[in-house]
Formats: structure tokens, sequence, C-alpha cells
């Protein structure tokens, strides 16, 4: 006897439903590159079109929602976000961190981390629900996902410029103590050679 085990929270149980409703989808003229889910609370998909002429983002969402809708009702409510999957960070963990309205994107390739900033309105849209927004972020995008208000970025970005004046100040000041002494020395041997 075989026995087969259904699962609704697996992240692929939305993939399968989006090619029951999404011909695009289960034509490969679309592809979903990433999907992430908190099971009976939220879903973000990133995907891409193999066509130019085919609006992933649009073929996934239908004429006034309708495909999207149906995915969502089979979820019971489950919220959807469908974004536009890019090779760019930036634009990527811009684009996850929908619906909030991103300001800056700084990123570490090396890290694999990102500093996002957003207005101060959008800072707790961004960060989401009990961090949730970010966090599916984060796991859409394979990225560390940093968000700060633009009122503590420009805070930060003002200490820093505070240390960066001072500290060229202080390398300046040693670069003409250190020319003085040069000039003073050369005058030394001037009147040394001529005396």
């Amino acid at each position: 006897m075989v026995q087969v085990i259904l699962t609704r929270s697996h992240p692929q149980f939305v993939s399968k439903l989006f090619e029951l409703e999404v011909p695009e989808v289960l034509e490969k003229i679309v592809e979903i590159k990433s999907i992430v889910r908190e099971p009976g609370d939220r879903t973000k998909i990133a995907v891409t079109s193999r066509e130019k002429a085919v609006d992933p983002v649009g073929a996934c969402v239908g004429i006034k929602g309708s495909r999207v809708q149906a995915v969502v009702r089979e979820l019971r409510g489950e919220k959807i976000d469908i974004i536009t999957w890019t090779s760019d960070p930036r634009v990527f963990i811009a684009e996850a961190l929908n619906p909030a309205t991103i300001e800056k994107v700084g990123v570490d390739e090396e890290k694999k981390s990102a500093l996002v900033v957003v207005a101060d309105s959008q800072l707790s849209l961004a960060i989401g629900k009990n961090g949730q927004n970010v966090r599916l972020a984060a796991r859409l995008t394979g990225w560390k996902i940093d968000i700060i208000s633009s009122t503590e970025y420009e805070k930060e970005k003002a200490e820093r410029d505070k240390e960066i004046k001072a500290a060229l100040a202080e390398e300046t000041e040693a670069l003409h103590q250190q020319e003085e002494a040069r000039e003073q020395e050369l005058k030394a041997r001037a009147e040394s050679d001529a005396g």
C-alpha cells in the first residue's frame, strides 16, 4: 500500500497552485525564482519572465486580481506579495520589502548583508508585524537585511562625517608639522653650508 502525505504549508504547494491558475507559469514563460511563506499568514514570491512581452507579476495577478485571488481563496485568505525577480541585489531587496517604500539600499556583497533606509513613516511597514516583512524578505532574497529610519541614518551619517573631518584635520596637522620640520631642517643645513 502506497501512502501519500500532502502538506498545505510547504512553499511548493503555493507554486503548484500558481501553475494551476497561471498558464504562463505552467508553460514556463513565467518562472517562480523564489518563494517563502509563513503558512496561513503571508507568502512572498519572486517571478521573472522568459519573454520580454510578458509581465511576470501581471500574469500572476491576472485581470482585476482574478488569478492571485483564486490562490488566496485556496489558502484561506493568506496574503501574497508577488514581486519581480532581478539579479541586482539593491533592486531585489527593495522589491522584497514591499509594500514599504524604500529610500536607499546599501549592500555588502562579501557578507551578503544590506542596510535599508526608509522614511520614518515607513519603518514599521518595512519591518512588518513581529518582523515578518523583513524576515520573509531576507529569506526570499538570501540576504541579511537591516532596516533603519532616514532620521537615524542621517544622525549616523553626521556622526561618521564628524569623525572623518576630525581624522582629516588630525592628518593635515601632522603633515603640516612634518613639512615645517623639513623646512627647518633644510634651513639649518643651508645655514651650516653657508657658514
